[in-house]
């Protein structure tokens, strides 16, 4: 028998709040959910100044990775197919220091270890990882590399990613690829066309995210998966990341799904 809460957790606004999250569960129209959702898990740092002063920041990054966790979850259990989750962008790797960059690091390694320990989710990681210390490197892609094959919900971690670096990465790759098969750069340039580049994009092969997210108020996408969402819905919410609760999410959904997509047209 499952354990009962603790009552003092049936409070008023528990139980409002709990009426809240299941009306809105009740009337989401699940035939229009996303099919990928990317989220910008934005401002952990700025939780940790206010609701652990004197601490490390490292203790923000591990909040944010307890919600990365409950986040995936929320999204498994309403079938959602992709998600992709930015933790550490290239501007984030050239501006810290190495007191805040190895906490960082490690949380982050830790984290994508304990989502491939689930069997429910394959992990990818999408970024450079030639940019990030050898060690955490080599824990990121052993982890990942233990879901290849499996079938579920897939998980992109965007670790030292950045738009513009992927764009180099892509189209680097490409005219590698096609010196390879001995064309010269004025046959590459005449042939070359948009799904040219998207094929040596970090998510190639890859549905393009439905909906993308981001916390902590920030209205911008930073260079968040530049190529593939130029016919994303965006959700800009006031939370900070930690603070992002399940009826945040359900609110994203929601508009999302009451939104006419027009693809341009």
């Amino acid at each position: 028998m499952p354990e009962c809460p603790a009552s003092s957790q049936w409070t008023p606004a528990a139980l409002a709040y709990g009426l809240y999250e299941r009306q809105l569960l009740k009337h989401l129209d699940r035939s229009r959910l996303p099919r990928h959702v990317a989220v910008l898990a934005d401002g952990n740092r700025r939780w940790a100044r206010t609701n652990a002063p004197g601490k490390p920041l490292v203790t923000g990054y591990r909040a944010g990775a307890a919600k990365l966790k409950e986040f995936v979850r929320w999204c498994n259990e309403l079938g959602i197919e992709l998600v992709t989750l930015w933790v550490l962008s290239t501007e984030n790797l050239q501006r810290a220091d190495d007191e805040e960059l190895t906490p960082l690091l490690d949380v982050i390694a830790g984290l994508v270890e304990d989502l491939s320990a689930d069997a429910r989710y394959q992990v990818q990681i999408v970024g450079d990882t030639s940019l990030l210390p050898g060690p955490i490197a080599e824990r990121l892609e052993k982890a990942a590399d233990s879901t290849r094959g499996r079938k579920g919900m897939h998980i992109n971690v965007a670790v030292a990613y950045g738009g513009r670096h992927e764009l180099r990465d892509a189209v680097r790759n490409l005219l590698e690829a096609e010196a390879a098969d001995g064309k010269t750069l004025e046959e590459v340039a005449a042939t070359i066309e948009p799904d040219s580049i998207e094929e040596h994009l970090y998510t190639a092969g890859q549905p393009d995210p439905d909906l993308i997210i981001r916390t902590s108020g920030e209205q911008r996408l930073s260079g968040f998966l530049m190529w593939q969402s130029a016919h994303s819905e965006f959700y800009f919410c006031e939370a900070l990341w930690p603070d992002f609760r399940r009826v945040d999410f359900l609110r994203a959904l929601r508009s999302f799904t009451q939104r006419e997509r027009r693809y341009g047209r």
